[in-house]
């Protein structure tokens, strides 16, 4: 069946019809097969063969996807399309992603003008100027957490020791969150980000989190501070409940991405010597390396969803009112038209255009403060351990297929 008898089929059975043409791909899409560092291959033959093609879901459900990086900065630049999650037509990757997205929605689940109110609180928190500012304490950080993960010791797991304590202590200095609590949010990250978690188990997390935040808050209007919960506290705007939903955000979005990222960008550079050796000989590579491997990488494998509020055609392809649509940010960062040998990593290239931070209005908040916190681990883990390397066989690594932020559940190295 063409894309053109796909979209008459589709007319045919309204917006949001639930049964998906036969040959309608399976998301989230299966790894079987294809190197951990790439998309899946179906998504990959699907950006190549037909950027803009029909998707079934977990419930049988159907949707677009959008694979291609032109197509996927113009549906994530156009307004028509809604990241309310509350909209008929809006994909859900899993049952649990749908409890978390609608029972306390985010501002990023949220459109203009309500959305861009409640971003503008967190704008000066993460502007460049402000996260320069903190490098030389992210950088303490990254140096205690490597004195401790190597003192008397050869070896170590890198996620645990490293990757995660880095990025989850700098967003609890930035929140005002007691770092002593880090197993308690950390444990309920983990469940909220599980694809496989199951709706209860999602919903109970959430608001053990939203509880959490909520009585923090609460403790911040007789003892304020400097952190961004404080200030929000301050405002006056926002009830102890809003202030949790956007701390809740802030939290596990902080600390699981660029955790995420700095175990999977060690193992790819340890997989990739002769990339390794460019950056150990030229340190000045390195900011545009995090680029690259942002590309190269990009964690949020399953899609950005989106629904559209009227007909659009994206790629040639009309997409219906009420239709919603998955942008594959990794897919879109290996296009050929925009990154030539984009299935190559390439410390020196120039990956500026990516969209593994999103794009748009929504694109993420964050990601100044990521890009410093990646900077400053790649370069100390490389400049202070020139022995790194896997203690385990590559095919032992236990890469996190089942989560909506991809990475290594754990990083065994030795130096």
């Amino acid at each position: 069946m063409t894309t053109a008898e796909r979209t008459d089929t589709e007319r045919e059975a309204g917006p949001g019809a639930r049964t998906a043409a036969p040959t309608a791909l399976a998301v989230p899409a299966a790894r079987a097969g294809g190197c951990p560092f790439d998309p899946a291959p179906e998504i990959e033959r699907a950006r190549r063969e037909e950027p803009v093609t029909r998707a079934t879901l977990w419930d049988g459900s159907s949707c677009w996807l959008v694979t291609r990086h032109e197509d996927v900065r113009a549906v994530l630049g156009d307004p028509r399309f809604s990241a309310d999650a509350t909209r008929p037509g809006f994909p859900f990757l899993a049952a649990g992603g749908r409890e978390l997205v609608t029972s306390k929605p985010t501002f990023i689940r949220q459109d203009d003008p309500e959305h861009a109110r409640l971003r503008r609180m967190l704008t000066g928190d993460f502007m460049i100027k402000k996260v320069e500012s903190m490098r030389p304490e992210v950088q303490r950080i990254a140096d205690d957490l490597l004195d401790r993960m190597t003192d008397g010791r050869d070896s170590a797991d890198l996620v645990s020791e490293f990757a995660l304590p880095l990025p989850s202590l700098v967003i609890c200095l930035l929140l005002g969150v007691p770092y002593e609590d880090h197993a308690f949010f950390q444990e309920r990250s983990r469940i909220l980000l599980n694809l496989r978690s199951a709706p209860e188990d999602v919903r109970t997390s959430q608001q053990e989190l939203q509880q959490y935040l909520s009585g923090l808050a609460e403790s911040k209007r007789h003892a304020p501070d400097d952190g961004i919960v404080s200030r929000l506290v301050a405002r006056g705007e926002l009830d102890a409940s809003d202030i949790a939903s956007m701390g809740r955000l802030l939290l596990v979005a902080g600390h699981e991405t660029t955790a995420n990222m700095t175990a999977l960008s060690t193992l790819t550079l340890l997989r990739n010597p002769d990339q390794l050796a460019r950056l150990r000989e030229d340190p000045s590579l390195i900011k545009g390396a995090v680029e690259e491997l942002l590309r190269y990488l990009t964690i949020v494998h399953n899609g950005l969803p989106r629904v559209a509020t009227e007909d659009v055609t994206v790629g040639g392809v009309t997409v219906r009112a009420g239709e919603g649509v998955l942008c594959t940010l990794n897919s879109a960062n290996r296009d050929e038209a925009v990154f030539p040998g984009g299935d190559a990593l390439d410390v020196g290239r120039d990956a500026r255009r990516h969209v593994a931070f999103g794009f748009g209005v929504h694109q993420c908040l964050g990601q100044p403060l990521a890009r410093v916190e990646l900077q400053i681990a790649l370069e100390t883990l490389l400049r202070r351990l020139p022995r790194l390397r896997l203690a385990v066989p590559f095919e032992e690594v236990p890469f996190r297929h089942d989560m909506g932020i991809y990475g290594v559940h754990a990083l065994p190295v030795a130096w």
